[in-house]
């Protein structure tokens, strides 16, 4: 035992002979004032461990523990969430701003989906030509209604119910008809710009802007199927 513990010990002496026989002038332990370290466990086997633990300093396999090395800073708890930047109880995107605009956001929500109804009776009885762009404007309104409906529960938690309607509806001369929905389309689409000017939720604002441009595309859509009928 005690022929291990002279190996697992330097002798830093022999070391001060041979720096002295290679560079007079050098000193081999530079920023400690000449002195040698007194001793260095050694990586490898299990007295330097033992060892470690004894002297209370951390035992890390292939290195040294340095005697007197400052110990680690403790690490810092971890932050709760609701105390983090941008985790606040009434958030900035649909939040209190919005609630606001609920009534407005309903009757928008109606709106669309009495379009979705009017369009879809208007795909069935329009000339063959005008069909397809009736019937996919109809499913741009149901669009429109479920992110409305969406944007409804964000701001309220709570699911939008529709009103249901089982009106039949009569279309009626098909010029006339395009042409009240050109003003219908265009209408809406101000009525988006307005209430999108009205909130100071900028998520809600850009929902808005958004549905207003494509109400403003689909009243040109009604104007392109009036141009091909007044040509008939």
């Amino acid at each position: 035992m005690q022929q291990m513990q002279m190996q697992d010990t330097y002798d830093y002496r022999q070391y001060d002979r041979v720096w002295q026989r290679v560079s007079p002038t050098l000193d081999p332990y530079p920023g400690m004032s000449g002195a040698a370290p007194a001793q260095m466990s050694a990586p490898a086997g299990p007295g330097a461990a033992g060892s470690s633990a004894a002297q209370g300093a951390p035992a890390m396999q292939g290195q040294p523990v340095m005697q007197g090395a400052p110990a680690l800073p403790p690490r810092p708890a971890a932050q709760p969430l609701d105390t983090l930047p941008g985790a606040e109880a009434d958030p900035c995107c649909m939040g209190s701003a919005a609630m606001e605009m609920i009534e407005v956001l309903q009757g928008f929500i109606e709106d669309e989906l009495a379009d979705r109804r009017y369009y879809r009776a208007f795909a069935r009885q329009a000339p063959s030509w005008a069909r397809q762009m009736l019937a996919d404007t109809a499913e741009d309104e149901a669009g429109h209604a479920q992110r409305l409906m969406a944007a409804y529960y964000l701001i309220t938690g709570q699911c939008y119910r529709p009103a249901v309607s089982c009106e039949r509806i009569q279309i009626g001369p098909l010029c006339p008809a395009l042409r009240a929905r050109y003003h219908a389309e265009a209408c809406g689409g101000l009525n988006y710009a307005r209430a999108a000017d009205g909130t100071t939720d900028p998520c809600l604002a850009k929902l808005l802007n958004e549905l207003s441009a494509d109400e403003y595309r689909h009243a040109e859509r009604m104007m392109t199927l009036l141009e091909r009928a007044m040509r008939r």
